[in-house]
């Protein structure tokens, strides 16, 4: 069932717990989190699956300077091919062609795929022979939320010295949910969240729109709030490269859906956050199906190929490296 069901269940077998004014305003408050994690409504979110996740050791950590610095470190030595949109990925004779807008190809032993799980379930990428009919139903039962952010950066700072500003309601639509750059970064900097159908709603918009309405909901918190100097909105659902914000888990869908979207077929392979069933919908997630993805590939090409310790040493000296950088850190959906 919705996880707003099983609330309204609570409540009704427990009068005692009735909420009401404030109270019933904090509630909404709380949905309106929970509809941010799981970037969909929360009429959407499955009871069952809802709290799967394994939370990590350590802390969280606001990534200040952006994921440009872990993406450089991760790509250094790799042969990356930027502005390539994959039309199509054929597999034939124990080999993988991806086929390039431009007319281009690469053929290679093996591809793991890690697109968005909104690209794939457009179809934009054909699959030559077609996916099986198990992996198709994943793609389409796994949920793609959307969580949208309008950043804001102001001449002064007229906001509390707190990491978030937020405005109970009577609907979880209408809290408000700003995030405090400014303690973190220095920067004169709050990010207005938005997600599910409200964030649908609000790529309708134009930028100047979608500014208009949240400083209404910014000047209901704070009324002396000036007017933006600079501002940034984006727009996940409609972007091509995306088309969503990351998974979620759907009411009434099969519990092994992870599985399923993660599974190989033949020499190619699926990673990405959706293909994390721990971590889906986070960037560690992402990270460690990647890992995962990556060793099953090394398995595999070693089998095929008769080298037992194919990657081995590439593979040992990496580990050697990281190891030796790593810290405890959980990289949140903010």
């Amino acid at each position: 069932m919705p996880l707003v069901q099983a609330i309204s269940i609570v409540l009704d077998r427990n009068p005692h717990l009735k909420l009401e004014g404030l109270q019933y305003e904090v509630l909404q408050w709380c949905i309106c989190r929970l509809e941010a994690w799981f970037a969909t409504d929360v009429d959407n979110i499955s009871l069952k699956n809802w709290d799967q996740e394994h939370v990590l050791t350590g802390g969280h950590g606001l990534m200040v300077n952006g994921y440009d610095p872990v993406i450089k470190a991760l790509s250094r030595d790799l042969d990356i091919h930027l502005n390539h949109r994959v039309t199509k990925i054929i597999q034939r004779y124990n080999k993988v062609i991806v086929c390039v807008e431009d007319g281009t190809s690469f053929v290679a032993d093996a591809a793991i795929i890690t697109v968005p799980l909104g690209v794939l379930k457009a179809n934009i990428i054909k699959f030559e022979p077609e996916l099986p009919d198990w992996k198709l139903s994943a793609i389409a039962d796994l949920g793609v939320g959307l969580e949208n952010k309008i950043a804001l950066r102001f001449n002064t700072i007229f906001w509390p010295n707190v990491e978030v500003l937020g405005r109970v309601a009577q609907t979880s639509n209408a809290c408000g949910y700003f995030l405090n750059l400014h303690k973190a970064t220095g920067h004169p900097v709050l990010v207005c969240m938005v997600a599910g159908r409200f964030a649908y709603e609000m790529e309708k918009l134009s930028d100047e729109e979608s500014v208009n309405f949240v400083m209404s909901q910014l000047r209901k918190m704070l009324p002396g709030a000036t007017e933006p100097v600079q501002y940034l909105v984006s727009r996940w659902g409609t972007d091509p490269n995306s088309l969503g914000s990351y998974s979620c888990d759907l009411v009434g869908k099969p519990a092994d859906l992870y599985e399923r979207f993660c599974a190989p077929v033949g020499n190619m392979f699926f990673a990405g956050e959706a293909a994390c069933i721990d971590h889906s919908g986070s960037v560690h997630g992402a990270y460690s199906s990647g890992i995962d993805a990556a060793e099953d590939c090394r398995r595999r090409l070693s089998m095929q190929l008769g080298i037992s310790n194919l990657f081995q040493v590439g593979k040992i000296a990496m580990r050697e490296e990281m190891s030796e950088v790593m810290v405890p850190l959980q990289i949140s959906r903010l």
